[in-house]
């Protein structure tokens, strides 16, 4: 039963993101950047099916959501560093935007950490938006050195920070897939009423 809950077949696109991300690594370290693009890409549309299998299936877990959230942040962490392997240029060109998404990305997890001693995993519709937007960017900026796109979604990022750091300030417990402050607001608004 215990290994049944981590072979789900949605959990299973969110392993593929873990397992993946030493490999897009190596592919950076090598040089092989069409190799880079082509598993990033399909890491990212694993992103992309993962949570929707979950609902369609009936198999959103407590589990999977964190599976989710472990997957993102690896890849997300991973990215910057194959891109200054493969792309130094663009990497020192668009630094500061590279570290405003990371910093906007990583700091309401800080956040959701110190509040509750564990990642949060919301899942918000912003979020679920702004990672179809960046991961777009990423390859006009990669494949056509076209970085607007990529500047204003990292910008973008600011705000599904802000709004996810106000669900954890809301938030009296950790709670998985909160999709909106709305939600969030709507949560604890009935916990206090019961």
């Amino acid at each position: 039963m215990f290994l049944n809950r981590w072979f789900t077949l949605p959990n299973l696109f969110s392993e593929f993101r873990i397992v993946a991300a030493p490999f897009l690594l190596l592919l950076a370290w090598h040089g092989l950047s069409y190799w880079f693009l082509a598993l990033l890409a399909l890491a990212l549309l694993s992103d992309a099916i993962d949570g929707y299998l979950a609902r369609r299936m009936g198999e959103t877990s407590e589990l999977g959501a964190q599976l989710d959230t472990w997957g993102d942040l690896t890849i997300f962490l991973i990215v910057p560093l194959a891109i200054w392997w493969l792309w130094p240029n663009i990497l020192i060109r668009e630094a500061p935007y590279i570290l405003v998404a990371l910093s906007a990305y990583l700091l309401p997890m800080l956040v959701g950490f110190i509040k509750f001693k564990q990642l949060p995993s919301y899942h918000t519709w912003a979020a679920k938006t702004a990672v179809v937007m960046m991961s777009i960017s990423i390859f006009t900026l990669l494949l056509f050195d076209y970085p607007w796109l990529f500047r204003v979604f990292a910008l973008v990022q600011i705000l599904v920070a802000i709004e996810e750091i106000a669900i954890t300030l809301t938030l009296r417990q950790l709670r998985n897939n909160v999709f909106s402050y709305w939600h969030a607001r709507h949560l604890t608004n009935n916990e206090i009423n019961q």
